[in-house]
């Protein structure tokens, strides 16, 4: 992963810095901002390689951004782009279809080499993810996916399997020696040709895209209700929107059963709270990840580990 920040250049540079080098050089746009709020700029951004696209998280301070013709004649891209808004919200427009606004944790998408211009809506700035898929390394070839100009996701049905598939995007570039991720790429790109039409939920691809997304789901789903000492199939299932047989065929498809998911996110769960909170009683933390009792977590942490928790936490203290 790759992060830069303007703190690393003199504060009369970093706006000219940021327009040159992250917008023109790295992204291919042109950065506008008046010159005498230059001098409080600041943005900072990482970008990673995920399966076989590019993610990149930017926050900035508000300025202005054209993708222009020329931009696109100098630096053509012939990618996918699906947008997720992770701060106040944000204008684009100048282009085929009518200018939209995108509003704090919804998702957008377009092909690069449409011109387009774009701003922060308010003072906070632009605060976005953008996973960018180059057209051959998606497995759907279609020669519309050119003509998509920016445009928002309309199907609510949709948004909770996006942010799904990027948190786990941005978990999986944030740890190097994670899964290899193409298959979350392909869903996010999958996902937007459904929005737009281009790929049929009920095709093989779009099934495809479909089961990588309700599977991230449905594991952040169970790390939401840890918690609960009876959390069941059914629970999540309902949570999800799908039959509980439709349910574990999709953990049927991964490397581990639900209940097998549900045991290991207890654990790990567990381990992290007796990292975190050194005298925190065993008993408690085994109740707030969900084990029915403590006989229980004593049993299946043993079986997991080969030592006791307390055997874990004395470990973990004497690391530190």
């Amino acid at each position: 992963m790759y992060r830069w920040c303007t703190d690393e250049v003199e504060p009369h540079e970093r706006f000219d810095y940021w327009r040159e080098v992250r917008a023109k050089g790295l992204f291919g746009v042109t950065a506008e901002l008046d010159r005498e709020r230059r001098g409080d700029f600041h943005g900072e951004f990482s970008l990673s390689q995920v399966g076989g696209g590019g993610l990149v998280e930017l926050k900035a301070s508000p300025y202005a951004v054209e993708r222009s013709q020329a931009d696109i004649g100098r630096a053509p891209g012939d990618s996918i782009c699906v947008y997720q808004q992770l701060g106040g919200g944000g204008w684009f427009g100048g282009m085929r279809s009518s200018d939209f606004a995108i509003a704090n944790g919804s998702f957008a998408t377009s092909h690069t080499d449409l011109p387009y211009r774009t701003r922060p809506l308010g003072a906070a700035g632009f605060h976005l993810r953008i996973l960018k898929i180059p057209v051959h390394g998606l497995a759907t070839q279609d020669r519309r996916m050119r003509e998509l100009a920016p445009k928002p996701f309309n199907d609510p049905a949709l948004h909770a399997l996006l942010d799904a598939c990027f948190a786990d995007l941005g978990e999986a570039a944030a740890n190097e020696a994670s899964p290899d991720s193409g298959p979350l790429v392909q869903a996010l790109g999958h996902l937007a040709l459904i929005e737009r039409g281009i790929v049929r939920p009920g095709s093989r691809r779009g099934q495809a895209a479909l089961r990588t997304a309700r599977l991230s789901l449905a594991r952040r789903l169970i790390a939401r209700h840890l918690q609960d000492a009876d959390l069941a199939p059914s629970r999540v299932a309902d949570l999800l929107g799908v039959s509980v047989r439709h349910l574990h065929m999709l953990f049927e498809a991964a490397d581990r059963s639900f209940s097998q998911t549900v045991t290991e996110e207890r654990l790990k769960r567990s381990r992290l709270l007796m990292r975190e909170a050194p005298d925190r009683r065993i008993a408690d933390i085994a109740a707030a990840c969900g084990f029915e009792s403590l006989a229980t977590y004593y049993r299946v942490f043993n079986a997991a580990y080969g030592m006791a928790p307390g055997d874990f936490r004395a470990k973990a203290a004497g690391s530190r």
